[in-house]
C-alpha cells in the first residue's frame, strides 16, 4: 500500500459523501473506485455486485487484468471476493497465486494479480457487493489497509442507500442491471477484437475507446454494433 497523507483520505471522504447525486448513482460508484486506485496506489481496484443467482459480477473495474478475479471465482464457486461476500468480513491474502484456500484459483487469474484484499459492501441485511484492491506484487496487509476499505465501503453504502431512498429499490437495482449488462456486451467485443486481430485484452479495450471517442459515441453501443446486436436500452 502507498502511504498516504492521513488528511488527504480524510479528505477524499468527505468529498466523495457531498458529491451531487446528479451524476447519477453508477457514475458515483465509478468515481468512487478510481479514487481508491489512484489515492492508494495500487495496481487495480473494482466493485462488484452479486447477481440474482449471487454470482459476483464487477460493476467497475480499472484494469483489464483485475477482470479476471471475476471470471476465474466464477469459474470455481471460490476466491478472496466471494469469500469476503458470503462471509460478510474483510479477507486478504498476500498473494493469491500460492494461496492454498482456494484450489485452482491461480490457473485461472492474470499473473499479474497477486495480493488481494477484498471488503463486503452491504445494504440494508446485509451484503450486496464486494469492494476490492489487488497488487502486481505479494504484499502484507495491514489492519490500516483494510479499515481505509471498509470507509470507502461505507461511502459506497451511502450512496446506494440514498439511491434506494430516493426511489424504489426496484429501480435501482434495474441501474445496476443495466450498467452490468453493457460491460458485458463490452467484454464481448474485446473477445471478438482479440480473435480476429490477435490482439491482447488491453489492446483491444484501448482500440474500442479510441473509437468510440472519435465518433462522439459510447463504448457500449460501438460494442453492440460490432456485435450486431442493439445496445442494451437506457
Amino acid at each position: 500500500m502507498t502511504r498516504i497523507d492521513p488528511e488527504a483520505l480524510v479528505a477524499s471522504l468527505r468529498g466523495l459523501q457531498r458529491a451531487s447525486e446528479a451524476t447519477g448513482v453508477v457514475h458515483h460508484l465509478e468515481r468512487i473506485v478510481r479514487v481508491v486506485d489512484r489515492l492508494f496506489g495500487y495496481a487495480g481496484a473494482g466493485l462488484m455486485f452479486a447477481d440474482e443467482g449471487k454470482m459476483l459480477r464487477y460493476l467497475v473495474t480499472t484494469d483489464e487484468a483485475g477482470r479476471s478475479l471475476e471470471h476465474a471465482q466464477a469459474a470455481i464457486g471460490r476466491g478472496p471476493c466471494v469469500s469476503a461476500y458470503f462471509n460478510n468480513t474483510a479477507v486478504t491474502t498476500r498473494d493469491v497465486q500460492v494461496d492454498e484456500r482456494w484450489p485452482g484459483l491461480a490457473d485461472l487469474l492474470h499473473p499479474s494479480v497477486r495480493a488481494v484484499a477484498g471488503v463486503p459492501v452491504r445494504l440494508g441485511d446485509g451484503p450486496v457487493g464486494t469492494l476490492n484492491v489487488y497488487q502486481a506484487e505479494p504484499h502484507e496487509w495491514e489492519d490500516s489497509d483494510t479499515q481505509a476499505l471498509l470507509a470507502y465501503a461505507h461511502v459506497i453504502e451511502e450512496v446506494l442507500a440514498a439511491a434506494v431512498k430516493a426511489e424504489e429499490k426496484s429501480a435501482l437495482a434495474d441501474q445496476l442491471q443495466y450498467a452490468l449488462d453493457y460491460r458485458i456486451v463490452i467484454e464481448r467485443a474485446i473477445g471478438y477484437l482479440m480473435g480476429k486481430h490477435d490482439l491482447t485484452a488491453a489492446q483491444a479495450f484501448t482500440g474500442l475507446r479510441k473509437r468510440a471517442r472519435d465518433s462522439r459515441r459510447r463504448v457500449a453501443d460501438l460494442a453492440a454494433e460490432i456485435l450486431g446486436e442493439q445496445a442494451p436500452p437506457g
